[in-house]
């Protein structure tokens, strides 16, 4: 179980006039994570969904509160939390320099692995995600999809327990960003804890069993996709405005809906049902980034 308790993330800064300010990134967060879960932040951007990975990842402090990994402080336990977590970062970071092996050898290392224990944990990865007879390649031969799952399975060489995921799937193409989902879905059935951070709202829709959405530093709703959808409203109706831009209103039922969509007097008129980019919107006034 991860447990944020009040935390909160102040960055001080000078304002226009010159003198001493405060920005509130994170503003007492309090949050519960359940094991082997995939859980997904989302927020537009300056949410503080960034700070809070940072600080659950601990390369941020944070300002007040406080954070637990079964029942384990990180204020007071962080080098055996380092050794619970694993992070796979949102810009690709190997050492162009090295192989594929020689990649995953390094991180290996820096994790006190024995030689005979990276070789075997890394022949199991590579199988993993399919890239076993890339092992001596360069890692600047790999496709952008191949250095996604490397960066994925590099992150899970010490076995950890929870996972953190920024952004894993971003500029790659649909086929792969399927084969990235079902790569996550493996590991979650595998009995790792998965925290999701990405702006595809479809991407947490398909994979997170309950989602936070964060706006201006708050938690504003925290559910499973189908329960905000059904807060929201289950029925959209989206029209186009004699300005040329898109709009939508969301309703409850379907013959309010259809009632809505009758009366209108624009053209190009779609009924369907809601997603959780309707919600994202809706609850931040902000449409995805």
């Amino acid at each position: 179980m991860l447990c944020l308790s009040s935390l909160k993330k102040v960055y001080p800064y000078k304002n226009a006039a010159g003198k001493q300010a405060e920005k509130i990134a994170v503003a007492d967060l309090n949050l519960k994570i359940a094991n082997n879960e995939i859980f997904g932040l989302l927020g537009p951007n300056g949410a503080g969904k960034t700070t809070t990975i940072r600080m659950l990842t601990m390369l941020t402090q944070p300002t007040a509160g406080t954070i637990c990994y079964d029942n384990l402080n990180t204020a007071a336990n962080a080098k055996k939390i380092k050794a619970l977590i694993g992070v796979v970062p949102q810009h690709i970071n190997f050492d162009q320099d090295l192989t594929v092996g020689e990649n995953m050898h390094l991180h290996g290392r820096l994790h006190h692995m024995n030689k005979q224990e990276r070789v075997s944990r890394i022949d199991e990865l590579l199988a993993y995600v399919e890239l076993s007879d890339r092992i001596n390649d360069s890692v600047r031969s790999l496709s952008g999809g191949m250095k996604r799952r490397l960066l994925i399975v590099r992150a899970l060489m010490h076995k950890p327990q929870i996972l953190f995921l920024d952004e894993p799937t971003v500029a790659l193409d649909p086929q792969v960003r399927r084969r990235i989902w079902d790569l996550i879905r493996k590991m979650h059935h595998d009995g790792v804890t998965i925290v999701l951070t990405t702006h595809y709202i479809e991407e947490a829709e398909a994979l997170c069993g309950r989602v936070a959405i964060m706006n201006k530093g708050k938690l504003i709703a925290l559910d499973s996709p189908t329960n905000l959808k059904e807060k929201i409203g289950k029925y959209v109706v989206e029209w186009d405005k004699d300005n040329g831009e898109r709009d939508f209103k969301i309703f409850p039922d379907r013959e309010t809906a259809q009632k809505f969509a009758a009366a209108l007097q624009q053209g190009n008129i779609l009924r369907r049902h809601s997603n959780l980019e309707d919600v994202f919107v809706e609850l931040t006034g902000r449409k995805v980034n």
